[in-house]
């Protein structure tokens, strides 16, 4: 009874062995892994579960194969509409627009109508396709979410500017005018120029003023030149004649 209470005891307390066994030395794996027999390889390879191909159901991926679909008639005929916008107008600016109601729409349109300015609305889907194959393929990156051109067959870009300040919803993004590519701030600088009237008659005026310096330049030279000459006529008589009165006393 007094054992077993000892034993219960020293369990309680932590009790160690007497005699632990302790390892000393290395302490390096000398265990590896030896290859398969052939004929076990061979036997694994036969025996290996190959899972069944996934069945796809149809529609679920794109096939391969492009379709190249054919345009339809009215796609055909926006296509010949916008060739012959970009045939007969010399400006043609790219405008986005943010929300624009069909009333300020009509607005802005009749107050463009004034000043010959029209506005067109193409599809993307069109304008791009159209583009990639033509001249005005930089133009394509304009043509992002809803946008609608403002074409007049004369350059009418003051007019044009104009009438987008009183219409902040619209957002210009570039323009095409006279066969030439501008940004927005392009257009905004090409605005600022004088027209084509006022160019003219300053050259005009320029020209007349070049050719009456040169005209009374070339009357001067001839008029001084004649003065002179009488000048010298003048002083040559004058000497003769004071010559001449010495010689006379002396002779008399």
């Amino acid at each position: 009874m007094s054992a077993t209470l000892c034993v219960k005891l020293q369990r309680n307390q932590g009790w160690l062995p007497l005699i632990q066994s302790v390892r000393h030395g290395s302490k390096a794996v000398t265990r590896h892994k030896k290859p398969l027999h052939i004929l076990k390889q061979k036997l694994l390879a036969v025996t290996r579960y190959i899972p069944p191909a996934r069945t796809i159901p149809p529609g679920a991926y794109p096939s391969e194969k492009k379709h190249v679909q054919e345009d339809n008639e009215l796609v055909l005929l926006l296509k010949k509409n916008l060739e012959k916008v970009f045939e007969e107008c010399k400006m043609i600016a790219v405008v986005q627009t943010n929300a624009c109601s069909a009333d300020e729409m009509l607005i802005l349109r009749h107050r463009l109508y004034k000043h010959g300015i029209k506005i067109s609305s193409f599809p993307n889907q069109v304008m791009r396709p159209f583009l990639s194959n033509s001249v005005y393929s930089n133009m394509a990156p304009l043509f992002i979410g809803p946008t609608v051109l403002f074409v007049s067959k004369e350059p009418k870009v003051k007019e044009m500017m104009s009438a987008l300040r009183v219409s902040p919803q619209m957002v210009l993004l570039g323009a095409c005018i006279d066969n030439t590519l501008l940004s927005a701030q392009g257009v905004v600088s090409y605005s600022k120029l004088p027209s084509l009237t006022v160019v003219q008659g300053e050259m005009v005026s320029g020209l007349t003023m070049l050719t009456s310096r040169t005209a009374f330049m070339l009357q001067r030279h001839p008029a001084h030149l004649s003065a002179l000459l009488e000048q010298y006529i003048k002083q040559q008589s004058l000497d003769d004649g004071a010559e001449a009165a010495p010689k006379a006393e002396e002779a008399s």
